[in-house]
């Protein structure tokens, strides 16, 4: 298929030299004004423009700072076709971003090899530009699943909690969106690669792995001495965390792991664990994840209890708000009630 060229000049005549010259190699459309080219892009994108730069309504320059302005049409390469030949003119045309810079009367030859040379070079860009967003992809995948089967490895040692962190992944999902959508700590959650919070999450519960199954799997109440060796999976799921950021300097996605692993047994009141931090002091990943991590203990069916209606589930953490839970988002929790309680 060929490769489709605007030229944009105000000059019939040069167009259709222009025109001339290029329709037996590539497919060219010609424009008589600059301001055309931003009507005919919603429906065309070509693969190169070459542009004129003295015009009337829109000038050369004008047209190629609004099309660096835009988002998607910024990267199809500019080719300066014009009877201007001073260095100023060049050197500004450069500094706007345009890749080449051709004066008329153009040699035929020269217009040609210039033409395939970037055309080449921005194909080369672009395979290039796919492959690394295919390998960061592939990154990611085998990240996720890395984590994934972390998180698994931790949950298959607890025999309380099957199937935990796939439930609380939906139910966080669900949350952070109607948050986002209510306006609800949206100014923080805005800074946040949403994806990424919640594959984080997954790895909350990472410091059971140093808890005894004896403990873990403790089929009655704990003892006061093991329920306060329960409590140090925050710590240990910190401190192993810590670990991960020191050997692969991964910062953003295992610190936001940190923080929903060490703080989402943190109490609005302060009466939590590990540290006893309240209110608005206890991170956002923690507030938000302390209340999916209660919500899916309350209804799934433990040794020592059985699974709890989900109606009176949701009423254990609407009276949980403004001390055990973040109001705010108690409230946009039970909003969403039909959503969650549908997972």
């Amino acid at each position: 298929m060929k490769k489709t060229i605007f030229v944009v000049d105000d000059n019939e005549t040069n167009l259709a030299m222009a025109a001339g010259v290029l329709e037996e190699h590539y497919r060219v459309i010609t424009l008589l004004s600059a301001a055309r080219i931003f009507n005919l892009l919603d429906k065309v994108r070509p693969d190169l423009i070459l542009l004129d730069i003295d015009m009337p309504e829109m000038n050369g320059f004008e047209a190629m700072g609004l099309l660096k302005a835009s988002d998607l049409h910024s990267t199809i390469p500019v080719i300066f076709l014009t009877a201007f030949n001073d260095v100023e003119t060049e050197a500004k045309g450069i500094s706007l971003g345009a890749v080449d810079f051709i004066t008329k009367p153009f040699s035929t030859p020269v217009l040609l090899n210039r033409i395939k040379n970037h055309l080449q070079i921005d194909e080369l860009i672009q395979e290039r530009t796919n492959e690394l967003i295919e390998k960061t992809e592939q990154l990611s995948r085998l990240k996720n699943s890395i984590v994934y089967m972390m998180a698994d490895v931790v949950e298959s040692r607890d025999s309380n909690t099957g199937g935990h962190i796939e439930r609380t992944s939906e139910y966080l999902r669900i949350l952070i969106d109607a948050m986002l959508k209510l306006g609800v700590y949206a100014d923080e959650i805005t800074k946040w690669d949403i994806d990424l919070v919640i594959s984080s999450a997954l790895m909350h519960d990472i410091g059971k792995i140093k808890i005894s199954d004896s403990i873990l799997n403790k089929p009655g109440k704990l003892t006061d001495e093991e329920f306060m060796i329960m409590q140090a999976h925050s710590i240990e799921g910190g401190n192993t965390i810590d670990q991960m950021i020191a050997r692969t300097g991964d910062g953003e996605f295992l610190n936001s792991a940190k923080l929903s692993a060490t703080c989402h047994h943190e109490k609005w009141d302060g009466s939590g664990y590990p540290i006893g931090l309240s209110g608005m002091d206890i991170p956002l990943h923690g507030r938000i994840m302390a209340i999916v991590d209660v919500y899916d203990a309350l209804t799934s069916e433990r040794p020592y209890k059985k699974a709890y209606d989900l109606d009176y589930a949701m009423e254990i953490i609407e009276e949980g708000a403004g001390n055990h839970f973040d109001p705010l988002i108690v409230n946009v929790f039970l909003k969403e009630k039909d959503k969650i309680t549908g997972v």
